[in-house]
């Protein structure tokens, strides 16, 4: 038997079939009913949601350990935070950004005082 289409799918979803969803919240990879991405893009999946729903502080710990344990860095997770700031707006990535680093087990809010205002002159190429 073929596995279904991407469009069967989504209109298996659309119409919220109880079964179908149920399996697609299993994530588990030996119960995939869809097509899958790469065990690290899927840890940091759920880091883009938390993001998006500003979610608390707390709700960051279990979704970055496990990003980290798929090989996630700190550097990952700050790509994941660049790649929805369009879409979050500035507002949600303020929020995230130390909420994500402390996390990953770096305390960005007690490193402030290391941070020089910036004079128009970033010492980084091609920041602002």
């Amino acid at each position: 038997m073929a596995a279904p289409s991407a469009e069967e799918m989504f209109r298996r979803l659309t119409l919220g079939e109880p079964r179908l969803l149920a399996a697609v919240a299993q994530q588990e990879p030996e119960s995939a009913v869809a097509p899958r991405l790469d065990p690290m893009s899927e840890a940091l999946l759920p880091v883009a949601a938390l993001i998006a729903l500003d979610a608390p502080e707390s709700s960051y710990r279990t979704v970055v350990d496990a990003a980290q344990r798929s090989g996630a860095t700190l550097d990952d997770l700050l790509a994941v935070l660049v790649a929805v700031a369009g879409q979050v707006g500035s507002a949600r990535v303020t929020s995230a950004a130390p909420r994500i680093a402390l996390a990953a087990g770096y305390d960005a809010e007690a490193d402030i005082d290391r941070y020089e205002p910036d004079d128009g002159h970033s010492e980084h190429p091609g920041l602002p």
